[in-house]
């Protein structure tokens, strides 16, 4: 049965009820009601069972004695008008409940599919699951790596930002490990496996997400934790109200007016409230429980590349041999690179025109992916690439030792060093502002958790203002740190971006991820995506889960508060059954609308 179909049932069913008992038919009004009763009331009441037998003291066991005693004393109405209410707080909970993770079948979606195993003198192709420990593979351009290995022969650039959520390619030759999950970006070349694709790398992510999923206990509803207190108080002045006066109507009054809708009505209201507020902020969280849990977290974690740096190298030094200048360097280079795919020539040709630098047109241009690219500019020879790549198309060329790969590019012109082009990623603008409201939030520790090398995430660190640092981390490795923090008391909040991330993201108690550019299986491993593409806005959606937490919790109060008084009038035989159904209808709409505030700017 949809959410919806019992309260709207309920509804039809009085409104029925009613309409009859205006007519010609009155008697007829009573049994309506005493069928919908007896129907929608058994339902209730067996989920109410259920839970019971599990050891879940509910929020719904008052409703039910309600229920129950009202089909006893034939006071059909009272009963209906209870049933109304909380199925209808049912539904409004499970609109506002967890929605199911997909990121466990997105990530197997992307999974290495084929190998190409040497088979005597050629290759064949075989299904990834079929490789074995010690097989000689092929893995050409464009494709993604089946399993673990070492490189036998070849050299080649990796994507390895699903791994370590790095931008800048990894040089691999032979000797190198290599895992799988990674992207060859240029060059074919051969490894041998290590591990078979159930034991390698990418498989281990999707498992660490799955079990990561498995691992977050979910949350008791709001409604039920106040229950613990309200539920006992309410069955005491029930028999309390029963003993002193003999009449049973007292007791289902005292039930009726205490049937705690404003606990079954109030979370929901509110966290949809805030869900819709935090998503014209640019959040989307997915269910009420991710909002509860980020107003409740105390400790942050933040992914470095592509969270708190803009995740795409960029040029930090032009730094010229005479008789070159900066300008000159940089006009050739990015002048040579404008053909170019690489994410390093872009980001060369972007800072050339940023400059205002003339691009003149090239000539003879050859280019080896990842490595170099040479050709003629304004009739001078023009080659940028790696200290390799230069030496392959100038042996002349006395280049400096000890080069960073990926990290500086040599610039080559007329057989001379002209000089080199520096490579790294940037800071967020935004990313200070970030850590500035995260402390004033209240949150003393922010932990930066990164795949990069320590030096350079410590760097970026004290920047921002963080002073803890996990550097060099596999994906298990963050959910890890997550999982220390957990087991210390902590509510860890996790911000990343990238796939390296998503098993942290699911592991930690609340999971943010950043997805302005579409985010992918991050974005269904987490329990909230920020749109924008500004990490900030994080800041703002703990501002509103704070602030809708809190109007919940004063919407309860105040219903309860209500609710009390109208006990003590039904313990008195102040209010009958009927009377008292409606009198809590007008406590549930004023605790409707003040939990309506969590939608407000």
């Amino acid at each position: 049965m949809s959410r919806w179909h019992a309260p709207l049932l309920a509804l039809a069913v009085i409104l029925s009820g009613l309409a009859l008992r205006a007519g010609p038919l009155a008697v007829w009004g009573g049994r309506v009601w005493m069928a919908g009763l007896v129907l929608l009331g058994a339902r209730v009441a067996w989920r109410t069972l259920r839970g019971m037998l599990r050891g879940q003291f509910a929020a719904d066991l008052v409703a039910t004695l309600a229920i129950i005693a009202a089909l006893l004393l034939w006071q059909p109405l009272a009963g209906m008008v209870v049933i109304l209410m909380q199925t209808g707080g049912e539904a409004l909970d499970q609109y506002a409940a967890r929605r199911a993770s997909r990121a466990v079948a997105a990530l197997e979606a992307e999974a290495p599919r084929q190998a190409h195993r040497r088979a005597g003198a050629g290759w064949e192709d075989i299904g990834a699951e079929a490789v074995r420990p010690g097989d000689l593979l092929l893995v050409r351009p464009g494709e993604m790596l089946p399993c673990d290995g070492t490189v036998e022969e070849g050299q080649s650039h990796l994507d390895v930002s699903r791994l370590t959520g790095e931008p800048l390619p990894a040089l691999v030759e032979r000797g190198s490990r290599v895992r799988s999950g990674s992207l060859n970006l240029e060059s074919p070349f051969t490894y041998v496996s290590t591990a078979p694709a159930a034991e390698s790398q990418y498989a281990r992510i999707v498992q660490l997400v799955r079990s990561a999923e498995a691992s977050k206990a979910p949350l008791q509803r709001v409604a039920d934790r106040y229950a613990v207190l309200f539920t006992p108080l309410t069955l005491v002045v029930c028999a309390l109200a029963w003993g002193a006066s003999q009449d049973p109507l007292r007791a289902l009054a005292v039930l009726v007016v205490a049937t705690p809708c404003p606990l079954i009505l109030a979370a929901p209201v509110a966290l949809i409230g805030g869900i819709n507020r935090a998503a014209r902020a640019g959040v989307i969280v997915r269910h009420g429980e991710a909002l509860e849990r980020m107003s409740a977290a105390t400790v942050v974690l933040l992914d470095k590349t592509g969270t708190i740096t803009l995740g795409r190298p960029a040029v930090t030094a032009v730094r010229p041999c005479a008789p070159f200048t900066e300008g000159d360097l940089l006009a050739l280079a990015a002048s040579v690179e404008q053909g170019s795919g690489h994410l390093l020539a872009r980001s060369v040709v972007e800072a050339a025109e940023a400059r205002g630098l003339p691009l003149p047109p090239v000539e003879a241009v050859e280019e080896r992916p990842g490595l170099g690219v040479h050709g003629r500019v304004r009739g001078r020879s023009v080659a940028i690439g790696s200290p390799l790549y230069l030496r392959s198309v100038a042996p002349e060329v006395a280049l400096p030792d000890g080069t960073a790969p990926g990290l500086r590019a040599w610039v080559v012109v007329d057989g001379q060093v002209a000089g080199a082009v520096e490579f790294a990623d940037r800071l967020r603008p935004e990313a200070p502002k970030l850590i500035a409201a995260l402390r004033q939030l209240g949150f003393s520790r922010l932990i930066l958790v990164t795949g990069d090398h320590a030096g350079h995430a410590e760097a970026v660190a004290r920047e921002v203002g963080i002073t803890e640092v996990h550097a060099s981390l596999l994906p298990e490795d963050k959910v890890g740190v997550v999982a220390g923090l957990e087991a210390a008391g902590h509510r860890v909040l996790m911000l990343g971006d990238g796939t390296n991330d998503a098993p942290a993201l699911s592991r930690a108690s609340v999971g943010v991820a950043l997805a302005a550019h579409g985010g992918g299986i991050t974005a269904e491993a987490a329990d909230a995506v920020v749109l924008a593409d500004d990490p900030s806005r994080v800041a703002d959606a703990i501002v509103i889960s704070r602030r809708t937490l809190r109007v919940a919790r004063q919407s309860i109060w105040a219903g309860l508060g209500l609710s009390s008084v109208a006990m003590g009038f039904a313990a008195f035989g102040l209010i009958p059954p009927t009377a008292g159904a409606l009198l809590q209808e007008l406590i549930d709409l004023a605790v409707i609308l003040n939990a309506l505030r969590a939608s407000a700017d």
